[in-house]
């Protein structure tokens, strides 16, 4: 009986413990700037995404999940030529094989695109837009750049506008996972 206690009062001192200490860490933000909500298909999500692309100044550094959008490939491609930094993440396992593919427009466009190879899913759909400011735009959301995503999906997008901290987050998060991640010359890609 004895040894029961002591495994139960272990086992709620490790309970406590683990409970005390969060696995991960989270930050938080102060609320500012200006937000801006679509939810497709209802609204033109897409284009409100297409607007934010052609807004950019300096900087737009992509993750996606599924790319197959042609306006949205297009329009990194137009930001890239007018100068423009444009880099892309995508997940490995959805965006390997060339056919439908939005990834191929852009990497014949030059545009330095990398595949995430260390997730069984790398689920980001985001977009961080001059993240120095002053601009400093993250958009984010369930929204994949995806044809369905505006036209057969339920989908949402947010565009988070002049939030440098925040902006830097997200950008600082994209580094971590573009540094880890498998840069691409062409589709189909195989590791």
């Amino acid at each position: 009986m004895p040894e029961r206690r002591w495994i139960a009062v272990g086992a709620a001192c490790l309970l406590a413990l683990t409970a005390a200490s969060p696995a991960v860490a989270s930050q938080r933000f102060e609320a500012r700037g200006e937000v801006e909500v679509a939810f497709a298909p209802r609204d033109d999500a897409e284009g409100l995404l297409l607007d934010v692309i052609r807004e950019a100044r300096r900087t737009v550094l992509v993750q996606a999940y599924v790319f197959t959008s042609r306006r949205v490939a297009d329009a990194l491609v137009a930001a890239n030529r007018r100068g423009v930094q444009v880099q892309v993440l995508a997940d490995a396992a959805m965006n390997r094989r060339g056919k439908g593919n939005a990834l191929p427009r852009l990497l014949e466009a030059g545009i330095p695109v990398a595949l995430e190879t260390d997730y069984n899913a790398a689920h980001n759909k985001l977009l961080i837009v001059d993240a120095d400011g002053p601009g400093c735009t993250v958009v984010t959301g369930s929204y994949n750049f995806t044809w369905s995503a505006q036209n057969r999906n339920a989908e949402n997008l947010i565009v988070l506008r002049r939030h440098c901290a925040l902006a830097d987050a997200y950008r600082d998060n994209w580094r971590r996972h573009r540094a880890a991640a498998t840069p691409i010359t062409q589709l189909p890609w195989s590791p």
